[in-house]
């Protein structure tokens, strides 16, 4: 028997316009936003970066394939820091970066077509991505930063996992891991590469189409007050495996701020389904 409020439709009725009138405003305000950022101040890259992929060495010049604009999502995946309270494997990127790039994988097509290059980018040797772009059937590019400074100047990739704070979508603050998701935009005009945008944290969110319509969802809410099951992170605990709490004891404490984030959404890894 559910709890929830319950109204004949006429007050339904009312109440849904009520509430489309805010959604209307938010609409609109999104928009402005999104001109603002069309408009932010670009920096130049001055750095040479190298990346290691399908057709070998690459700078990141190379990485835009004849068009004028790359999104790079940085992925969690530095099998060297692979760990109990990390929600990547040895052999496997963050269960949540996952779901992210799943979701991705299917438009690239479309912005292919718009002039836009869409790829991932990890610390994880070569090899350890192109296994598992293959089991999950991924087409985007997926490249490795491995030896380079790039993870660490677009602020995704820290040296020490213990330190008390570490600068993260523009702020000193804890974290706990040596990886950290988001995303950036690079711009190529006249033969020099920009950096038009950086996001981290929630502003990844409008890339994932799925986690926007789940938590429209009343049962999302109503799950995530649950005990977190297979494939998903609730609270400050990352559930790496559906087994065991990835967080426990002290390293929970120094996680906190990655648990946060990384809650409450699916993972993209079902197993077999996509087992080739």
């Amino acid at each position: 028997m559910t709890t929830h409020k319950v109204v004949k439709h006429d007050q339904w009725l009312a109440t849904r316009k009520r509430h489309l009138a805010k959604e209307k405003e938010f609409t609109r305000l999104r928009d402005q936003l999104s001109r603002e950022r069309r408009d932010l101040p670009w920096e130049l890259v001055e750095k040479q970066y190298t990346f290691e992929g399908e057709h070998g060495t690459q700078a990141l010049s190379d990485l835009f394939e004849g068009r004028s604009q790359l999104v790079i999502y940085h992925a969690m995946f530095h099998p060297d820091t692979a760990g109990p309270h990390t929600p990547w494997t040895p052999d496997a990127p963050c269960y949540v970066c996952s779901f992210w790039m799943d979701n991705f994988n299917g438009v690239t097509v479309h912005l292919n077509h718009r002039d836009i290059i869409m790829a991932a980018v990890s610390r994880a040797p070569y090899p350890k991505l192109a296994a598992y772009k293959k089991r999950m059937g991924w087409g985007f590019p997926w490249l490795s930063s491995f030896g380079s400074d790039f993870n660490f100047d677009y602020r995704v990739s820290f040296t020490d996992a213990k330190a008390e704070k570490v600068d993260y979508n523009y702020r000193l603050r804890s974290w706990g891991l040596t990886e950290a998701p988001g995303i950036s935009v690079f711009l190529k005009d006249g033969g020099e590469i920009y950096h038009t945008y950086s996001t981290y944290e929630r502003g990844l969110d409008m890339l994932n189409v799925a986690t926007t319509t789940w938590i429209s969802s009343r049962r999302a809410a109503m799950r995530a007050r649950k005990a977190p099951a297979r494939g998903f992170a609730v609270g400050t605990s990352i559930w790496t495996d559906g087994r065991r709490p990835a967080l426990y004891g002290d390293r929970a404490g120094q996680a906190r701020e990655a648990g946060r984030i990384l809650s409450g959404v699916p993972s993209a890894d079902e197993g077999p389904r996509r087992q080739t």
